[in-house]
């Protein structure tokens, strides 16, 4: 919904359904404009806007989200912005995209214990995937001229209840990565089943929309 609407539930009981907020835009604070138009377009970030000193508006690829710097926008220091994420299904490719583009990123780690340690100060790193290649536990960080600090995570199943609505795919790239999962673990269900399955598409639709909403994957 893009407006606050009323509806009138099972019970009869008005009910008031919040108007949609999706984040559009994100501010980063830089000391040369020209130099983190430079930076970000040879990530091969989509250049949006362009006017000069002003402002200058880019969207990573298959983001929804953009990012706004320009002289004085905001009173942040340059730099000063940590934590940023860019959610990616395959954490080597992205990595290796950013090495094919000059940018000096981390090693792939995940955490010794928990999430926590891809921030800026935190402890537990260790170097490499997640032992068990389990969603959200791979990570890469890397930082623009300024020092404004990005993380790249690995997403490939979202948990239960962080996806509503239908199931969308925001890149070709997306798209191809869950295809490719729904077929290897087809291969797998074809093995325990010990035959062809000739309903293959359903089977495969099937896996990727609960695979996206975190439901209980099919066997």
């Amino acid at each position: 919904m893009s407006q606050t609407e009323i509806r009138v539930d099972t019970s009869g009981t008005a009910v008031v359904d919040k108007a949609d907020m999706k984040l559009e835009v994100v501010t980063v604070p830089v000391s040369d404009v020209d130099r983190a138009k430079r930076f970000y377009v040879g990530l091969g970030w989509r250049l949006d806007a362009d006017f000069g000193s002003r402002g200058v508006q880019l969207t990573p690829p298959g983001s929804g989200c953009s990012i706004q710097f320009g002289e004085g926008l905001v009173p942040a220091a340059p730099g000063t912005v940590q934590g940023l994420h860019l959610i990616v299904s395959d954490i080597d490719a992205a990595r290796a995209d950013l090495a094919a583009s000059g940018v000096d990123a981390s090693a792939v780690f995940h955490c010794a214990q928990g999430y926590g340690c891809r921030y800026p100060g935190h402890d537990g790193r260790v170097d490499g995937r997640a032992p068990d290649g389990g969603t959200y536990g791979s990570f890469v960080t890397f930082s623009d001229p300024d020092g404004n600090g990005w993380i790249l995570q690995e997403v490939t199943t979202r948990f239960p209840g962080r996806v509503a609505g239908d199931t969308t795919y925001t890149s070709a790239g997306d798209l191809s990565q869950a295809l490719r999962r729904a077929a290897a673990a087809h291969g797998e269900h074809e093995a325990r089943t010990g035959e062809a399955d000739a309903n293959w598409p359903d089977w495969y639709a099937e896996y990727m929309v609960r695979e996206q909403t975190g439901q209980e994957l099919p066997l």
